[in-house]
């Protein structure tokens, strides 16, 4: 524990980063505050202009009939769950082995809704149309996640997610999406994010992880869908008085991002290629499909971090905070591009992959 926290020290005292936005510090509400008109009223449990009016302007976004923005997309996604199993009475849907609900969510589902999960697909690979073709068991909803953060942010083609939808419909099955990071697959799909909804029932949206607010998330629909997420979310507690400095900072963040991911997932590509040239390295995907992607290294994890120590203290460049153990003999860890990447300069990163290359043939060597 000690080590993961010496490298977080080291990592947030560089000069420069790799992956990500800013620090989450106080500041990134200060920045949107101090441009906003005082006297703006605050939205009063889920009522007033501030949530009202980003709730209707995500909802075009997305080509949906409306939108409800909870406090947190883990609320948002049980209540997808619940509204579809109720409509079709079967408390049964269908998800990915390391889908969110399945592997951080504390059997929430199960235990606070009774609902049951297939897990379909390998776990190393996105759910294909045979796997939904293959099922047994009848369900009344399947969610696909858009990228599938766990494996490296991979994706279906977009062939393969229309023949899923159009499977869907034929068979009464609602489609959901985990859309979490969905502004970052448009680039790789070149559709817009309405075009990637029409093909689904509902759509959660994250609010902070690719957008940058500081939490929240957007669940989105026809109008009677939302309806019914507005009474579960006030059932689940997610009706707090305000949520005006989540919803500002999800929308300042969203207005000043939404046309950027173009640009995340070039930068992507080309880390990729850096990390790609370093002895033992290996990401997943070998080419990003978004701005994401893991590195995976084969090195154990106490002896990679050792190493990401090293480079932080050398170069003055953060490649990552922290390491996860894959087994006795790997590790990896995510990369996710933001605004950071593009201040790094060329000569920075072509002497602090240098150094990885150098240090990881070395170690290899022990």
């Amino acid at each position: 524990m000690e080590d993961q926290k010496t490298l977080l020290q080291a990592f947030n005292q560089t000069t420069y980063q790799l992956a990500g936005h800013s620090k989450r510090d106080i500041r990134q509400l200060q920045l949107v505050f101090q441009e906003l008109d005082g006297d703006l009223q605050a939205d009063v449990y889920g009522t007033g202009a501030v949530i009202e009016n980003f709730q209707r302007k995500m909802a075009k976004y997305l080509g949906k009939e409306s939108a409800v923005f909870f406090p947190s997309g883990t609320m948002a996604q049980q209540i997808a769950m619940r509204i579809w199993s109720e409509e079709k009475g079967i408390n049964r849907v269908a998800y990915h082995p390391l889908c969110h609900l399945e592997i951080h969510e504390e059997e929430g589902l199960r235990k606070l809704h009774g609902i049951d999960a297939v897990l379909l697909a390998d776990k190393h690979r996105v759910i294909t149309l045979d796997d939904v073709l293959g099922m047994t068991e009848e369900i009344s909803c399947l969610l696909l996640e858009l990228p599938q953060r766990e494996i490296g942010g991979q994706l279906p083609s977009y062939e393969e997610l229309q023949a899923i939808s159009r499977h869907c419909k034929e068979k009464g099955i609602r489609l959901h999406m985990d859309g979490a990071r969905l502004l970052e697959i448009l680039p790789y799909y070149q559709k817009t994010a309405e075009e990637v909804c029409a093909l689904f029932d509902s759509v959660y949206i994250s609010m902070y992880k690719g957008v940058g607010g500081i939490a929240g998330a957007i669940l989105a629909g026809d109008e009677a869908f939302a309806k019914e997420a507005v009474i579960w979310k006030r059932r689940h507690g997610g009706d707090l008085i305000s949520l005006y400095p989540y919803i500002l900072t999800a929308e300042a963040n969203f207005e000043a991002r939404k046309d950027k991911f173009g640009e995340y997932y070039e930068q992507a590509k080309d880390l990729a290629k850096r990390y790609n040239q370093c002895h033992g390295i290996t990401t997943i995907p070998a080419v990003p499909v978004s701005n994401m992607f893991h590195v995976h290294v084969r090195l154990p994890k106490e002896r990679f971090e050792q190493i990401l120590l090293s480079i932080c203290e050398e170069t003055g460049v953060g490649i990552s905070h922290y390491a996860r153990k894959v087994d006795e003999h790997s590790s990896y860890y995510e990369v996710s591009i933001g605004d950071r990447y593009a201040n790094v300069p060329e000569e920075k990163l072509a002497s602090v992959f240098q150094v990885l290359d150098q240090k990881l043939r070395e170690a290899c060597q022990e």
